[in-house]
């Protein structure tokens, strides 16, 4: 099988340069999780407790993967990788913006744990793809295997809404610096909070009471004004507030 290498871009925005965004999340992360060697898969294409090590180098993935059952750990995984098709998907910068986001995707969660994905059936041929071309159709193909797989992985995926607010929420810490905006990880914490609220609809499907955190969830998403980075973000403390309130309704 011939490995994946991800475009070089030129003359294109900061926002969708695939190696800026490698250093972006990685540099942010936790030099323990952005560097620890994946874990030997387990039952279910994930390892013990561990699962968090392998979680790649975003913000606030160590504790998601920590905080979920152990048997929810491929649907986290699987989510995860979703909210960077998701937001490669959503921007408006073309094709060669949605093939970064989705190669970020592959780099940092698939490639991290394959193991997992190869579990729940996913046809990681179809991710490939888009992850090179960013087409429109090949992201709805890869999005399609995606929810294949989700499906077929099951899991609590109130649990697993729960943990993509820790990821999105620790990407968002990186936003706002005193240097200025992160276009990437705006972006990157965009797709993680897509993916959260996924997750809640799929949850609220099997427990309905789990819809009052719909209305929640929304207002957390509304936060991120636009699907590229505006020059005044939402401050993060009050991204923080909301994702509490959801949590709590989660509860």
């Amino acid at each position: 099988m011939t490995s994946f290498r991800p475009k070089l871009w030129t003359g294109v925005s900061a926002a969708i340069v695939l190696s800026a965004s490698l250093t972006a999340c990685g540099d942010k992360a936790d030099n323990k999780v952005a560097n620890a060697p994946a874990p030997a898969v387990g039952e279910g294409g994930e390892g013990g407790a561990e699962g968090g090590a392998a979680a790649g180098g975003e913000a606030g993935a160590q504790a998601a993967y920590i905080s979920v059952p152990a048997d929810s750990r491929v649907a986290l995984r699987l989510a995860h990788l979703k909210g960077f098709f998701l937001i490669a998907q959503k921007q408006t910068e073309g094709a060669d913006a949605a093939a970064a986001l989705a190669g970020q995707g592959m780099l940092e969660v698939f490639d991290v744990q394959p193991g997992a994905f190869k579990s729940a059936g996913v046809d990681e041929a179809v991710l490939r793809k888009a992850a090179q071309s960013g087409s429109a159709a090949d992201l709805k193909a890869a999005l399609a295997a995606i929810d294949a797989a989700q499906a077929k992985a099951g899991g609590d995926q109130a649990a697993v809404a729960k943990g993509m607010l820790s990821i999105a929420t620790g990407l968002y810490k990186g936003v706002i610096s005193p240097d200025g905006v992160d276009p990437t990880e705006y972006q990157h914490s965009l797709g993680a909070v897509l993916a959260a609220q996924q997750a809640l609809d799929a949850a609220v499907k099997t427990k309905p009471a789990l819809s009052s955190a719909k209305g929640e969830m929304a207002a957390l998403v509304h936060m991120w004004p636009a699907t590229e980075a505006p020059k005044a973000p939402t401050p993060a403390a009050q991204v923080d507030g909301q994702a509490a309130r959801v949590e709590l309704a989660l509860s």
